[in-house]
Protein backbone atom coordinates (compact mmCIF):
# COMPACT_ATOMS: atom_id res chain seq x y z
CA UNK A 1 0.00 0.00 0.00
CA UNK A 2 1.43 3.36 -0.92
CA UNK A 3 1.90 5.90 1.68
CA UNK A 4 -0.68 8.62 0.50
CA UNK A 5 -2.89 5.95 0.45
CA UNK A 6 -1.87 5.31 4.13
CA UNK A 7 -2.48 9.03 4.49
CA UNK A 8 -5.71 8.78 2.85
CA UNK A 9 -7.13 6.08 5.38
CA UNK A 10 -5.91 8.01 8.71
CA UNK A 11 -7.71 10.85 7.23
CA UNK A 12 -11.67 8.93 6.32
CA UNK A 13 -14.00 10.02 8.53
CA UNK A 14 -15.53 7.34 11.41
CA UNK A 15 -19.03 8.18 10.62
CA UNK A 16 -21.74 6.21 8.67
CA UNK A 17 -21.22 6.58 5.08
CA UNK A 18 -20.21 4.67 1.94
CA UNK A 19 -16.68 4.65 0.66
CA UNK A 20 -14.89 4.09 -3.23
CA UNK A 21 -11.96 2.48 -4.62
CA UNK A 22 -10.42 3.31 -7.82
CA UNK A 23 -7.45 1.87 -9.90
CA UNK A 24 -4.67 3.14 -11.35
CA UNK A 25 -6.94 4.38 -14.57
CA UNK A 26 -9.27 5.73 -11.70
CA UNK A 27 -11.94 4.04 -12.49
CA UNK A 28 -14.18 2.39 -10.00
CA UNK A 29 -13.64 -1.07 -8.51
CA UNK A 30 -14.96 -1.29 -5.46
CA UNK A 31 -18.28 0.43 -3.77
CA UNK A 32 -19.03 -0.53 -0.04
CA UNK A 33 -20.38 1.28 3.08
CA UNK A 34 -20.29 0.41 6.67
CA UNK A 35 -21.35 2.29 10.11
CA UNK A 36 -17.22 3.51 10.60
CA UNK A 37 -16.00 3.97 7.05
CA UNK A 38 -12.29 4.14 8.39
CA UNK A 39 -12.12 1.20 10.59
CA UNK A 40 -13.69 -0.94 7.60
CA UNK A 41 -10.98 0.44 4.86
CA UNK A 42 -8.50 -0.36 7.51
CA UNK A 43 -10.29 -4.05 7.36
CA UNK A 44 -10.05 -4.22 3.65
CA UNK A 45 -6.41 -2.84 3.55
CA UNK A 46 -5.52 -5.64 6.50
CA UNK A 47 -7.09 -8.58 5.32
CA UNK A 48 -5.36 -11.68 4.34
CA UNK A 49 -8.63 -13.15 2.17
CA UNK A 50 -8.15 -13.26 -1.65
CA UNK A 51 -10.67 -10.53 -2.13
CA UNK A 52 -8.61 -7.82 0.30
CA UNK A 53 -5.56 -9.07 -1.67
CA UNK A 54 -6.86 -7.77 -4.95
CA UNK A 55 -8.33 -4.67 -3.46
CA UNK A 56 -4.51 -4.40 -1.94
CA UNK A 57 -3.15 -4.53 -5.34
CA UNK A 58 -5.55 -2.35 -7.38
CA UNK A 59 -6.63 0.46 -4.94
CA UNK A 60 -4.88 3.84 -6.12
CA UNK A 61 -7.32 6.17 -5.13
CA UNK A 62 -10.16 6.14 -1.78
CA UNK A 63 -12.81 8.54 -1.26
CA UNK A 64 -16.26 8.26 0.52
CA UNK A 65 -19.31 9.95 1.08
CA UNK A 66 -20.80 10.56 5.08
CA UNK A 67 -24.83 9.48 5.15
CA UNK A 68 -24.88 9.95 8.75
CA UNK A 69 -26.86 6.40 9.31
CA UNK A 70 -27.00 2.65 8.51
CA UNK A 71 -30.14 2.99 6.91
CA UNK A 72 -29.23 5.71 4.22
CA UNK A 73 -25.67 4.56 3.48
CA UNK A 74 -27.06 1.18 2.50
CA UNK A 75 -29.85 2.55 0.15
CA UNK A 76 -26.79 4.38 -1.39
CA UNK A 77 -24.64 2.00 -1.86
CA UNK A 78 -27.48 -0.38 -3.39
CA UNK A 79 -28.41 2.23 -6.09
CA UNK A 80 -24.41 2.88 -6.74
CA UNK A 81 -23.56 -0.58 -7.53
CA UNK A 82 -26.38 -1.24 -9.75
CA UNK A 83 -25.68 1.63 -11.63
CA UNK A 84 -21.66 1.53 -11.89
CA UNK A 85 -21.22 -2.44 -11.24
CA UNK A 86 -17.88 -2.50 -9.77
CA UNK A 87 -15.52 -5.15 -10.54
CA UNK A 88 -15.34 -6.40 -7.04
CA UNK A 89 -18.85 -5.80 -6.29
CA UNK A 90 -20.50 -8.01 -8.85
CA UNK A 91 -19.90 -11.81 -7.91
CA UNK A 92 -20.58 -10.73 -3.96
CA UNK A 93 -24.22 -9.23 -5.20
CA UNK A 94 -25.50 -12.33 -6.34
CA UNK A 95 -24.70 -14.35 -2.98
CA UNK A 96 -25.65 -11.88 -0.21
CA UNK A 97 -28.85 -12.76 0.92
CA UNK A 98 -28.68 -16.55 1.37
CA UNK A 99 -31.89 -17.18 3.98
CA UNK A 100 -35.26 -16.27 4.01
CA UNK A 101 -38.50 -15.88 6.39
CA UNK A 102 -41.63 -17.58 4.94
CA UNK A 103 -44.83 -18.25 6.55
CA UNK A 104 -45.74 -21.66 6.59
CA UNK A 105 -49.32 -23.31 7.53
CA UNK A 106 -48.29 -25.56 10.88
CA UNK A 107 -51.96 -27.21 12.03
CA UNK A 108 -54.22 -23.96 11.24
CA UNK A 109 -51.33 -21.83 13.23
CA UNK A 110 -49.15 -19.46 10.89
CA UNK A 111 -45.61 -20.23 11.49
CA UNK A 112 -42.50 -18.12 10.78
CA UNK A 113 -40.15 -20.23 9.23
CA UNK A 114 -36.17 -19.58 8.06
CA UNK A 115 -35.54 -21.30 4.53
CA UNK A 116 -32.62 -20.71 2.45
CA UNK A 117 -33.70 -18.60 -0.17
CA UNK A 118 -36.19 -19.84 -2.95
CA UNK A 119 -36.25 -18.29 -6.71
CA UNK A 120 -39.90 -19.24 -7.30
CA UNK A 121 -41.23 -18.00 -3.72
CA UNK A 122 -41.36 -14.58 -2.31
CA UNK A 123 -39.71 -14.13 0.76
CA UNK A 124 -41.01 -12.49 4.27
CA UNK A 125 -37.30 -10.43 4.75
CA UNK A 126 -34.06 -12.14 3.90
CA UNK A 127 -31.15 -12.70 5.59
CA UNK A 128 -27.18 -13.05 4.40
CA UNK A 129 -26.27 -15.76 7.73
CA UNK A 130 -28.53 -18.87 9.55
CA UNK A 131 -26.94 -17.20 12.47
CA UNK A 132 -28.22 -13.38 11.94
CA UNK A 133 -31.90 -15.26 10.48
CA UNK A 134 -32.43 -17.27 14.18
CA UNK A 135 -31.39 -14.03 16.13
CA UNK A 136 -33.97 -11.60 14.00
CA UNK A 137 -36.64 -14.58 14.71
CA UNK A 138 -36.01 -15.22 18.25
CA UNK A 139 -36.53 -11.46 18.44
CA UNK A 140 -39.95 -11.36 16.00
CA UNK A 141 -41.07 -14.25 18.73
CA UNK A 142 -40.44 -12.83 21.86
CA UNK A 143 -42.04 -9.52 20.53
CA UNK A 144 -45.12 -10.92 19.27
CA UNK A 145 -45.32 -13.54 22.36
CA UNK A 146 -45.57 -16.40 19.37
CA UNK A 147 -44.32 -19.86 19.62
CA UNK A 148 -40.75 -21.04 19.28
CA UNK A 149 -42.19 -24.65 18.25
CA UNK A 150 -44.38 -23.63 15.25
CA UNK A 151 -41.50 -21.16 14.59
CA UNK A 152 -39.14 -24.27 14.61
CA UNK A 153 -36.66 -22.56 16.85
CA UNK A 154 -37.48 -25.27 19.45
CA UNK A 155 -37.49 -28.85 19.26
CA UNK A 156 -40.02 -30.69 21.59
CA UNK A 157 -42.52 -33.09 21.23
CA UNK A 158 -44.50 -31.24 23.93
CA UNK A 159 -44.16 -27.71 24.90
CA UNK A 160 -41.51 -24.88 23.86
CA UNK A 161 -39.08 -23.71 25.93
CA UNK A 162 -41.33 -20.13 25.98
CA UNK A 163 -44.51 -21.88 27.26
CA UNK A 164 -42.60 -23.08 30.85
CA UNK A 165 -41.46 -19.19 31.24
CA UNK A 166 -45.24 -18.65 30.36
CA UNK A 167 -44.26 -16.52 27.76
CA UNK A 168 -46.08 -18.56 24.97
CA UNK A 169 -49.57 -18.93 25.35
CA UNK A 170 -49.33 -22.68 24.50
CA UNK A 171 -49.64 -22.98 20.80
CA UNK A 172 -47.49 -25.66 20.82
CA UNK A 173 -50.34 -27.74 22.37
CA UNK A 174 -52.82 -26.42 20.77
CA UNK A 175 -54.37 -24.34 23.82
CA UNK A 176 -54.19 -21.35 22.18
CA UNK A 177 -57.33 -20.53 19.37
CA UNK A 178 -55.72 -20.07 16.02
CA UNK A 179 -57.71 -16.98 15.23
CA UNK A 180 -55.94 -15.22 18.29
CA UNK A 181 -52.45 -16.40 17.43
CA UNK A 182 -52.92 -16.08 13.53
CA UNK A 183 -54.02 -11.96 14.38
CA UNK A 184 -49.93 -11.51 16.33
CA UNK A 185 -48.40 -13.08 13.34
CA UNK A 186 -50.91 -10.56 10.90
CA UNK A 187 -49.83 -7.84 13.08
CA UNK A 188 -46.10 -8.74 12.57
CA UNK A 189 -46.61 -9.27 8.80
CA UNK A 190 -48.59 -6.06 8.16
CA UNK A 191 -45.18 -4.15 9.50
CA UNK A 192 -43.32 -5.89 6.26
CA UNK A 193 -46.45 -5.37 3.61
CA UNK A 194 -45.79 -2.29 1.40
CA UNK A 195 -48.80 -2.50 0.02
CA UNK A 196 -50.90 0.94 0.33
CA UNK A 197 -47.96 2.07 2.91
CA UNK A 198 -46.84 6.06 2.99
CA UNK A 199 -44.80 6.99 5.69
CA UNK A 200 -41.47 9.38 6.06
CA UNK A 201 -38.82 7.97 7.86
CA UNK A 202 -36.27 9.83 10.38
CA UNK A 203 -32.74 9.14 10.20
CA UNK A 204 -29.76 10.79 11.66
CA UNK A 205 -27.88 12.95 9.55
CA UNK A 206 -24.65 13.96 8.50
CA UNK A 207 -23.98 16.55 10.82
CA UNK A 208 -25.92 17.13 13.99
CA UNK A 209 -27.73 20.04 12.90
CA UNK A 210 -29.16 17.55 9.84
CA UNK A 211 -31.54 15.14 9.41
CA UNK A 212 -31.70 11.91 7.50
CA UNK A 213 -35.11 11.14 5.74
CA UNK A 214 -36.12 8.08 3.65
CA UNK A 215 -39.86 8.31 2.14
CA UNK A 216 -41.91 5.19 0.70
CA UNK A 217 -45.23 6.38 -1.10
CA UNK A 218 -48.43 4.22 -1.49
CA UNK A 219 -45.81 0.97 -1.40
CA UNK A 220 -42.97 2.55 -3.58
CA UNK A 221 -39.60 3.19 -2.23
CA UNK A 222 -39.23 7.17 -3.74
CA UNK A 223 -35.70 7.79 -2.24
CA UNK A 224 -34.20 9.89 0.27
CA UNK A 225 -32.51 13.06 1.46
CA UNK A 226 -31.17 15.10 4.00
CA UNK A 227 -32.90 18.51 5.84
CA UNK A 228 -31.82 20.79 8.73
CA UNK A 229 -33.91 19.91 12.31
CA UNK A 230 -35.49 23.14 11.94
CA UNK A 231 -37.43 22.27 8.53
CA UNK A 232 -41.49 22.13 9.10
CA UNK A 233 -43.16 18.84 8.56
CA UNK A 234 -44.90 20.21 5.46
CA UNK A 235 -41.78 21.09 3.43
CA UNK A 236 -39.86 18.03 4.00
CA UNK A 237 -40.89 15.90 0.99
CA UNK A 238 -39.16 18.54 -1.59
CA UNK A 239 -35.91 17.78 0.15
CA UNK A 240 -36.04 13.80 -1.02
CA UNK A 241 -34.27 13.00 -4.12
CA UNK A 242 -35.46 9.94 -6.16
CA UNK A 243 -34.25 6.62 -6.30
CA UNK A 244 -35.17 3.63 -8.19
CA UNK A 245 -37.27 0.88 -6.55
CA UNK A 246 -36.41 -2.25 -6.54
CA UNK A 247 -36.45 -5.70 -4.46
CA UNK A 248 -33.10 -4.78 -2.94
CA UNK A 249 -34.08 -1.50 -1.60
CA UNK A 250 -37.51 -3.36 -0.23
CA UNK A 251 -35.19 -6.19 1.63
CA UNK A 252 -32.92 -3.27 3.24
CA UNK A 253 -36.67 -1.31 4.32
CA UNK A 254 -38.33 -4.65 5.44
CA UNK A 255 -34.85 -5.44 7.72
CA UNK A 256 -34.48 -2.01 8.89
CA UNK A 257 -38.81 -2.39 10.10
CA UNK A 258 -38.24 -5.36 11.62
CA UNK A 259 -35.54 -4.17 13.71
CA UNK A 260 -37.62 -1.44 14.89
Amino acid sequence: MKCDLNETINCLPCSAGVYFFYDERDELIYIGKSINIKKRVQQHFSGKDRKSLKIQLFTKRIASEVMGSELISLLYESDLIKKHQPLYNRSQRRTVYQYGLYQEDINGYKGLIIEKIQSDKEEITSFTSLREAKSALFRITESYRLCQKINRLYKSSSSCFQYQLKKCNGACLGKEPKKTYNSRVDAFLNRTTFEKFTKLFEVAGRTDDERGIVYIENGVYKGFGFCSKETANEQRLSYIKSYQDNKDVRRILIRYLINQ
